[in-house]
């Protein structure tokens, strides 16, 4: 038994809209411990439709479809799929009536072009939609297989899917077993290193242990199935424990957490406070901070100082640095972090300077180099990355995060 999601837009074939239906399925699909192997995206054309169809109903007992539900002559997914199975739409008045209602509801008048949305295959259910105008169906075609669909807009297939798709599935035997997973999240460490400390995990069944990166963050996924949420975090939690045991201050959390959130809560735990100067993050490393409900307890600000004439008039660095050393090197982050913490009065000042690129990188200082500063009562010191040639969004991305971990890293030290 096992699901294939069809999702039905040229709209998304072009790039024009993120695929966060099939996201959200895969993840609903998980948690119900449906298994599902494939996701296809098809444009609004019958005849590839069918291919799709042709395809998902060999390999699938539940083929869930969504988009194309609409009125206008693209909207082709319920026609297409009776056409498929060579049963004829019938016109469901329900239907009709609850378009009209709605339109009323909202001041206006049904069209004729509407009626479309009221024809569904011979035999099939009406999968009711509260919010909108585009019903979906529930319909078994021939025996062992199951099709679902779903409008395209986001909010009206949510709504549907936990309201009425759910508990279907549940009363025909689906979503007997559960799958649950717990994300483990490192900074610091390359995939490769952690894979290695790792490896024997990676060959277990139940649970399974699974690594992926982005954005220089490390993950480890691990997820177990069994009849209960209970039995499987109790399948779960020892596994936890060994991997973050041997991944040590490498680790910085789990599941929702950020690297925000945990150094928010780490300064909140010391009653301990933090500013910020940036100059080529300009604000992210601010923005990450200030995400976090609460974090006004603790974080009181920051400095863009994308110009050298803010980091000596406002921060204090002495213009011979920065011209003996130039904007990016040591001895500036260091005094831009005092800076800061001095204008701000806080327990801890962070600095970051770097090459952000594309441009203006040298054979000395290339794009990706930083410098992250941090400062306290104690003084200050720095930290050099190379981050490489990488896109300018990359860098800045990261080097937000490194300065986040180099004051996790600090603060755990003086535990």
């Amino acid at each position: 038994m096992n699901a294939e999601i069809i999702s039905v837009g040229t709209e998304l074939l072009l790039g024009n809209i993120l695929n966060s239906n099939a996201q959200f399925l895969a993840e609903q699909l998980a948690g119900l411990g449906i298994p599902h192997y494939f996701q296809t995206v098809v444009g609004d054309n019958p005849e590839r439709l069918k291919q799709a169809i042709r395809v998902a109903s060999d390999r699938a007992n539940l083929i869930i479809f969504t988009g194309g539900l609409g009125p206008t002559p693209d909207d082709l997914t319920t026609e297409t799929i009776a056409d498929f199975f060579q049963t004829p739409l019938v016109e469901k008045p329900e239907i009709i009536e609850d378009i009209r209602q709605k339109f009323a509801q909202r001041g206006r008048m049904m069209t004729d072009n509407n009626r479309k949305q009221a024809l569904i295959p011979e035999g099939a259910e009406i999968l009711h939609n509260a919010v909108g105008s585009a019903p979906g169906m529930i319909w078994q075609p021939r025996p062992k297989l199951t099709l679902l669909t779903f409008p395209g807009v986001p909010t009206e297939m949510k709504s549907m899917w936990r309201e009425v798709a759910v508990p279907y599935l549940k009363s025909q035997g689906w979503g007997t077993e559960i799958i649950v997973s717990r994300t483990l999240r490192f900074w610091g460490i390359s995939e490769s290193a952690l894979a290695e400390k790792v490896a024997p995990f990676f060959d277990l069944k139940n649970p399974t242990v699974a690594p992926y990166a982005n954005y220089g963050e490390v993950k480890l996924r691990v997820s177990a199935k069994a009849n209960s949420e209970e039995a499987a975090q109790a399948l779960i939690t020892p596994i936890e424990q060994q991997l973050s045991q041997i991944a040590g201050i490498d680790q910085y959390g789990t599941d929702e957490d950020s690297l925000a959130s945990v150094v928010g809560d780490l300064l909140n735990s010391r009653n301990q406070t933090l500013s910020v100067a940036e100059s080529c993050t300009g604000g992210g490393l601010g923005q990450m901070l200030t995400r976090v409900s609460g974090s006004s307890k603790y974080f009181w600000g920051g400095v863009i100082s994308y110009d050298n004439s803010v980091k000596e008039n406002l921060l204090g660095v002495d213009p011979s640095a920065i011209a003996e050393q130039g904007a990016v090197s040591a001895i500036v982050a260091e005094q831009m972090a005092i800076g800061v913490r001095s204008r701000l009065n806080t327990t801890w000042g962070i600095s970051i300077t770097g090459v952000a690129g594309p441009g203006g990188g040298t054979d000395a200082k290339p794009v990706g180099l930083v410098y992250i500063g941090l400062a306290n009562a104690d003084g200050a010191k720095s930290r050099k990355y190379q981050f490489g040639d990488r896109t300018r969004e990359w860098v800045r991305q990261v080097s937000a995060c490194s300065a986040l971990d180099q004051l996790r890293r600090q603060l755990l030290s003086k535990s």
